[in-house]
C-alpha cells in the first residue's frame, strides 16, 4: 500500500486507457448535459465541434475513472480529495477517441490538524490517440500517512 511517505514530487505516472463511444456520449449528454452538440448529429454539425462531441464534464468523469482505476491498481492509501483548483477543456473528446493520462505531483505536505493524513498538489492530464491534451486539472489529493506519529518536516 502506497502512502503519502512514498509519493516523489515531478515523477510521472502513465495510465490508462479509456474508448469513449458514441452510445456512453449520448446517455452521459442526455442525463447531465443534453445540450444539441452533445446529443444530434445534425446540430453537432453545424456548430463549430463539427460533429458529436462529448461533454466536457463527461470528459472529466472518464479521466477520474482512469485515475481511480490507477489508485487501486497501484493500491494507493487515498483519501479523497477537498476539491479541484483548475479544470480546462483543451480540444473536444469525440466518440471513437481513445484517451489516457499522465499525473505528477507538484508538491506535498502533511496535515497539521489531521495527522494522519498528508495533502498532495498534483496536475493531471487526459491525452487522446494522437498524444495531444485534452483535458488538464489540478488538484488537491488526500492520502493517509503511515505513521502520524513522525514528527512534521519544517
Amino acid at each position: 500500500m502506497l502512502h503519502y511517505e512514498d509519493i516523489e514530487i515531478g515523477v510521472v505516472q502513465k495510465f490508462g486507457h479509456y474508448e469513449v463511444t458514441r452510445a456512453e456520449t449520448i446517455e452521459f449528454a442526455t442525463k447531465y448535459d443534453p445540450q444539441p452538440f452533445h446529443l444530434d448529429d445534425d446540430a453537432a454539425a453545424k456548430t463549430h465541434f463539427g460533429r458529436l462531441s462529448a461533454s466536457g464534464w463527461h470528459s472529466a468523469a472518464m479521466t477520474m475513472r482512469m485515475i481511480v482505476d490507477n489508485l487501486k491498481k497501484n493500491e494507493q492509501a487515498g483519501l479523497g480529495s477537498p476539491g479541484v483548483e483548475n479544470l480546462r477543456w483543451l480540444k473536444p473528446v469525440f466518440p471513437g477517441d481513445t484517451l489516457r493520462c499522465e499525473s505528477v505531483t507538484l508538491s506535498k505536505r502533511r496535515s497539521k490538524s489531521r495527522l494522519e493524513m498528508g495533502i498532495l498538489q498534483g496536475k493531471v492530464t487526459a491525452y487522446n490517440q494522437n498524444d495531444e491534451p485534452v483535458l488538464i486539472m489540478e488538484s488537491a489529493g488526500l492520502i493517509a500517512v503511515r505513521d502520524p506519529q513522525a514528527p512534521l518536516a519544517e
